[in-house]
């Protein structure tokens, strides 16, 4: 029986199915742990690559350095028996602050099935697996958020995470609503501490500000000249659809099984604005909203904010700042695919930006780590 403690609370009465013609996760070049390199060295010595993103480290290859897994023939893994702990673990993340928390990537369209196996049970199996790299990565990530919290003590800027998640979800009606994300973001900006029972919405929000924001938030992950680094979309009808920013456009590709870029399109930035959204679709961004807010991955990319920022800001500040820039950068996104695809801005449109947007959410910088 382990001893460890982790939270399933993401994934509570979810199931998770594997469409065969999907693949995406075969294009996230997946570690290949110590214990699993022996395999590959012997039976496809050419097979393992460097990788220097996000460390230093032992990965499978990629066709032609950007496309799919060079195991990957016709969206079926040739090694599928043998293949790595990050594949077996895929859409499931582990992240480990100061405890652990499985949180599940609504990346993967199989996260939005209503069939599949129980997503609880799949996670406790990977736990159960990983339990030794767990314990190892727990110790050490709990030190650093001891630091952290250090840090913020003295410098007076500490908060209480769970107050903070109270009163977005009290409150989270209004982070649908253009009018009331600028007065938080505006507040952020310039109160010494941010209470959420003290915003007024803004009844005339300035847009083109909002919009200047969105765009220079969701550009930054589109800007790496990496097609390996470049937010990736599978798409209904399971196309890899790419998305880069080069200068004053932003280039539409999908990455074929061969590991070529196909060019669809491209666009000016500037032409994109943050849509309007139904009340069906408020509906679905108002959930995705509750999941954000309760992801420890969440808090430590806040927390690693605040580090960044020496510690100069109030904890409630860069939490509801950075939740908020995160929705208006899905919802310019949202604009982005209805541009290129026509993915609509209703429901179905807010699901599939959220397909779009959600491995990028997860791949955020933070002070702990995936596992």
């Amino acid at each position: 029986m382990s001893d460890l403690t982790i939270d399933y609370s993401e994934v509570l009465g979810k199931l998770v199915a594997c469409p065969p013609e999907c693949g995406m996760c075969c294009l996230c070049q997946p570690e290949v742990l110590p214990e699993e390199r022996n395999f590959f060295r012997k039976n496809h010595p050419t097979s393992m690559v460097r990788s220097k993103y996000p460390d230093d480290h032992f990965a499978l290859a990629m066709k032609k350095g950007k496309g799919s897994c060079v195991f990957l023939d016709k969206r079926r893994c040739r090694i599928y028996e043998n293949r790595p702990t990050y594949c077996r673990q895929f859409p499931f993340h582990f992240y480990v602050s100061d405890k652990i928390k499985v949180e599940l990537d609504l990346s993967c369209r199989g996260a939005w099935y209503a069939s599949g196996t129980d997503a609880v049970t799949e996670a406790k199996i990977l736990a159960g697996n990983g339990e030794t790299r767990l314990k190892a990565a727990l110790k050490e990530a709990s030190a650093v958020y001891g630091e952290f919290y250090g840090n913020c003590e003295e410098a007076g800027v500490l908060g209480e995470p769970d107050a903070l998640r109270r009163l977005v979800n009290r409150n989270i009606n209004g982070f649908t609503e253009y009018e009331y994300i600028a007065a938080v973001m505006d507040a952020s900006l310039e109160e010494p501490s941010v209470s959420l029972s003290e915003i007024v919405a803004d009844p005339r929000p300035d847009m083109n500000e909002l919009n200047e924001a969105a765009r220079e938030a969701a550009l930054g992950s589109m800007s790496s000249s990496d097609p390996l680094n470049v937010p990736v979309y599978c798409d209904g009808k399971w196309n890899w659809n790419l998305f880069m920013a080069k200068k004053n456009r932003i280039e539409w590709s999908i990455l074929d099984d061969e590991g070529d870029m196909n060019f669809k399109g491209e666009v000016d930035p500037r032409d994109i604005t943050l849509p309007q959204i139904d009340d069906n679709g408020k509906k679905i961004l108002r959930d995705y909203i509750s999941t954000l807010n309760q992801r420890d991955s969440m808090l430590g990319s806040v927390f690693h904010t605040m580090d960044s920022l020496n510690y100069e800001d109030d904890m409630s500040n860069v939490y509801y700042g950075s939740l908020s820039v995160a929705i208006i950068d899905l919802l310019w996104r949202s604009t982005m695919l209805d541009r290129f695809i026509g993915t609509g801005n209703g429901a179905e449109g807010m699901k599939e930006a959220i397909i779009f947007y959600d491995m990028d959410r997860l791949d955020a910088p933070t002070i702990g780590a995936f596992v």
